[in-house]
């Protein structure tokens, strides 16, 4: 059997199936392991980190306040018309704004972000990549991982979940104000029900899982920057995988956290 051949067996395509995957695994693991022995080893000076905090922070704030916004208003609009049957509209607010700062304000501010600075920070390093500035930090002895990566993935771990909490807040005004507008709920049970119910630790179990989130989403976008192919496809192909990559591992992540999380709630108050 020729060499070519051999190459299109089902074997070696079955076993390619199985490598590359974990190869892939293996890669991303050893690219964090490095980036989190970069951010613990030397802090990057204020000139480096400043723009990235600014890119992540500043520029993200109409898209998170335009998400919570809405967030808001649908989940109350939706879980009216479910708590209208019961009879327990007055209920409201706790049923809204604890659904938004445990699940739906993290996840989706964190898929906004993954979108939006996820993808132009893989774009960015990728655009690098392709045009030989990482090979020329690499040439002037600098490591492109301190410079490049340590940066925007302290701005995204820092600024997420700060992020995360505005849009917390903006879709907590924007039910209540819907509510008591539109859907002519008792403004004072909205709140006290929402008092009664919505804990400390809902939200800031919230915050803290937007952390890993905001953790992942850098990871993942300077991981497929450094590994884009040659060309404005390669570069486009890597701002795609980053904000499919990041949604998935968003995704799991928000599992993982929500089954850990659901049992020291337990414990703390059984």
């Amino acid at each position: 059997m020729s060499v070519g051949k051999l190459h299109t067996t089902p074997i070696h395509w079955l076993g390619g199936m199985i490598v590359r995957p974990v190869e892939a695994v293996g890669d991303f693991v050893l690219f964090a392991w490095l980036t989190l022995g970069w951010t613990f080893s030397r802090w990057p000076r204020s000139s480096v980190i400043w723009p990235s905090l600014y890119q992540v922070g500043v520029l993200s704030l109409p898209v998170v306040i335009i998400t919570g916004a809405f967030i808001g208003m649908v989940l109350a609009v939706q879980s009216y018309d479910q708590l209208r049957v019961m009879h327990l509209e007055s209920q409201l607010g706790a049923v809204v704004n604890m659904t938004l700062v445990k699940e739906l304000g993290p996840v989706l501010a964190a898929t906004m972000l993954a979108g939006r600075v996820g993808s132009a920070i893989a774009a960015e390093i990728g655009t690098m990549r392709v045009t030989e500035q990482i090979d020329a930090l690499e040439a002037l002895g600098a490591n492109p991982v301190q410079y490049l990566v340590v940066p925007r993935f302290l701005g995204c771990v820092l600024l997420i979940p700060l992020l995360t909490i505005v849009a917390d807040a903006i879709g907590i005004y924007a039910s209540w104000l819907f509510s008591t507008t539109v859907l002519e709920v008792n403004s004072h049970y909205y709140w006290q029900y929402t008092h009664q119910f919505v804990t400390l630790f809902d939200v800031s179990s919230g915050v803290f899982k937007s952390v890993f989130f905001g953790a992942a989403i850098a990871l993942v976008a300077c991981h497929r920057g450094f590994n884009a192919r040659a060309g404005a496809e390669g570069v486009g192909t890597a701002a795609t995988q980053t904000f499919v990559y990041s949604f998935v591992l968003i995704l799991f992540l928000d599992f993982l956290f929500g089954v850990l999380l659901s049992q020291i709630s337990q414990w703390i108050y059984n």
